[in-house]
């Protein structure tokens, strides 16, 4: 009998280790399914966000592409009047820079937003030094910019009685 006990008992945890393998294998695929599923959601989701992010840029830049358009008529009609006081020198300087505002206004306004990420990105391959003059002028500029918010924001903060208490204000009655 002591056998017989042995045996069931071995055979028992055969049994559960057989369903404890089972449990496993069963508990990995169920998340390597679910991680499956997420991961296609999380593409489907930054799609829509490429796509919705593309259609700004083009709004955008069709937009600017006018503006531009616009200042360029606006160069031209500087250019003839410059011709009209005899003026040819500054006359030509202002059509030249029409032209490329021009140039520039129809690029922005006929290119998608994979286009002009394009032309950019060859521009800053061809142009490196551009990039990182480009970068530190932009740096210095965001850099002035909160230095000079910065100062405005003590002197108002100086002048005013209620936030050197503490910042609030006592409740008016």
């Amino acid at each position: 009998m002591a056998q017989g006990a042995g045996a069931a008992q071995r055979s028992g945890l055969s049994d559960a280790a057989d369903n404890s393998g089972e449990a496993k294998e069963q508990a990995q695929a169920k998340a390597k399914e679910v991680a499956g599923k997420a991961q296609d959601q999380m593409g489907r989701a930054a799609d829509r966000a490429q796509g919705r992010l593309r259609e700004q840029v083009d709004a955008r830049s069709t937009d600017a592409g006018e503006r531009v358009r616009s200042a360029a008529g606006d160069a031209r009609s500087v250019a003839e009047e410059l011709r009209k006081q005899g003026k040819d020198a500054p006359a030509r300087y202002a059509e030249q820079a029409a032209d490329r505002a021009e140039r520039v206004g129809d690029w922005l306004r006929d290119s998608d937003g994979d286009h002009i990420l394009g032309d950019v990105e060859d521009f800053a391959r061809r142009n490196p030094m551009a990039l990182v003059a480009g970068g530190l002028a932009l740096g210095f500029m965001a850099a002035r910019l909160l230095k000079a918010s910065s100062r405005e924001r003590y002197q108002r903060t100086a002048a005013d009685p209620v936030r050197l208490g503490g910042g609030q204000s006592a409740p008016s009655m």
